[in-house]
């Protein structure tokens, strides 16, 4: 008999742990279609290239993930979106890279290795057993907006989302800076023939050929029937 409750019990605790383990299953093939897919489109590498490998990843069910600041929410908070054929999932950082540790004013380090369903996540292999902070379906939104720095999806309602930080705004339009792409500092000066060179002073633009691919790249895989307006790119040294 103690021998039978022994097997029982082991039984038990291979169940859980496969139970557990089971909730999230990774698909490696797929994972690195997720990954060079937005990878690609951070870089600017073929167009052709980075549409196949979105194809692939969304095909097979996974979704193309980026970290986020969303600025109306929280500016000192990270949050990861996940972009899949539904919809544009919101998570907390905390939610995927938890317990977090700040540096000088409340920004969040970067998540090191040995947070795996972080970089699963970022992989676009999300746990079943997490709740997205907000998820925004593709039809609320009504319109995409790229600026230098960020994009705004805005949308036909509010949506609430909460960051790490216990900030809570409920938002009609979602500001975001997809991290992966720097400005650059373009210098303006007076020139004086008996000076030379003054008043020189640097101005910062955002990467606003990136913000471009990401918003042309979304709205070919999630808006072909051409719903979602598209208003004129605003350039310049604001957002």
């Amino acid at each position: 008999m103690r021998r039978l409750l022994e097997l029982v019990t082991v039984l038990a605790v291979l169940s859980f742990t496969s139970r557990a383990a089971g909730a999230q299953v990774c698909d490696p093939a797929l994972m690195e279609h997720a990954e060079r897919a937005r990878d690609y489109v951070t870089s600017g590498t073929d167009a052709r290239l980075a549409h196949e490998e979105w194809r692939r990843a969304l095909d097979g069910g996974s979704a193309v993930v980026w970290t986020g600041t969303l600025y109306d929410v929280d500016a000192r908070s990270f949050f990861v979106l996940a972009f899949d054929r539904r919809s544009i999932r919101i998570y907390r950082l905390g939610q995927l890279a938890a317990p977090l540790t700040t540096r000088f004013g409340g920004v969040p380090e970067w998540p090191g290795r040995d947070r795996v369903t972080f970089w699963n996540a970022m992989a676009g292999c999300l746990p079943d057993d997490v709740t997205p902070a907000a998820t925004v379906p593709w039809s609320a939104v009504r319109e995409l907006k790229a600026g230098n720095w960020v994009l705004w999806f805005k949308l036909h309602g509010p949506v609430s989302i909460e960051s790490d930080r216990g900030k809570r705004k409920t938002v009609r339009e979602i500001k975001v800076n997809l991290h992966g792409a720097s400005g650059d500092v373009q210098y303006y000066f007076t020139y004086d023939p008996y000076r030379g060179y003054t008043n020189v002073r640097g101005v910062g633009f955002g990467p606003a050929a990136y913000q471009e691919r990401v918003r042309y790249t979304l709205i070919s895989f999630f808006d072909p029937k051409g719903r979602i307006q598209l208003p004129k790119q605003s350039r310049g040294a604001g957002w």
